[in-house]
């Protein structure tokens, strides 16, 4: 049997980025189960970290979320192991900015958790408004 250090997907990542993804747009575990073709209790089981979803729930998932699917591949990473941040240019800034903040060293997940959602509402505050003239 296979340990949480073996699985090749991130399962924490893809559930937090699917919980986060749907509580933004205000929609409930069934509506992104129509959306995505996803049952709702698969994607409760994803976003409580449970399930080690197939192929083709994380291909449908990934492509709700606009997401990459090499940011979930290659699952936890292990203590002092250096592996590379990825991201594409479409992704929302906040999401590029949350991935660096987990891959520093120097924070603890508890903080790099914090320090994303404060840069996120900071963010989405004042990505509203044009600069006064």
């Amino acid at each position: 049997m296979a340990t949480s250090d073996d699985n090749l997907v991130n399962v924490a990542e893809l559930g937090r980025a699917v919980k986060r993804e749907r509580e933004r747009r205000k929609m409930g575990l069934r509506a992104v189960a129509e959306a995505t073709g996803v049952s709702a209790s698969t994607l409760s089981r994803i976003e409580n970290g449970t399930c080690q979803p197939d192929a083709d729930n994380i291909a449908r998932l990934t492509k709700w979320l606009k997401m990459p699917v090499e940011r979930i591949m290659g699952g936890q990473s292990k203590k002092g192991e250096n592996q590379p941040v990825i991201y594409f240019p479409q992704e929302a800034t906040p999401d590029i900015v949350e991935v660096h903040l987990r891959a520093d060293k120097n924070l603890s997940p508890e903080s790099a958790a914090a320090l994303a959602e404060l840069f996120r509402v900071a963010y989405t505050q004042f990505s509203k408004h044009e600069p006064k003239k």
